[in-house]
């Protein structure tokens, strides 16, 4: 499998965020909202202060320049399964987002963008 394959990426301007908000709170995670306080937003926190368990899924462990540890990006289980085919790209836009995630007093919030793999894509990914 290619290295760089994932199921998620970051735009520019999201591991630039990533990199301010690391060096305040220290290491970091995304959970991918389902849609409840703030639609389906990820959730930045720092590492561990939301607690995953058996019914969350890890998709990726994201390597970010100047970040000492890579960012878990986890979703819950029933979630992924609706979600298993897509590639996730988180990037930053203006506006305020949940309360609880680290970016909301910065202006700005996270959003994901979406597209479908592709046939090779989720083969080599198991999807």
């Amino acid at each position: 499998m290619d290295k760089d394959l994932s199921r998620v990426a970051l735009t520019p301007a999201a591991a630039g965020l990533l990199r301010r908000l690391s060096a305040e709170h220290g290491n970091l995670m995304f959970h991918q909202s389902g849609g409840c306080c703030d639609g389906s937003s990820p959730m930045c926190y720092p590492r561990g202060e939301f607690r995953t368990g058996r019914s969350d899924v890890l998709l990726a462990e994201l390597d970010v320049d100047g970040v000492d540890e890579p960012i878990g990006f986890w979703m819950a289980a029933d979630q992924f399964e609706r979600w298993r085919h897509t590639h996730l790209t988180v990037d930053v836009v203006p506006g305020r987002g949940s309360g609880f995630s680290l970016e909301a007093p910065e202006g700005v919030r996270f959003l994901v963008r979406s597209r479908l793999l592709s046939d090779e894509e989720a083969g080599a990914l198991g999807g």
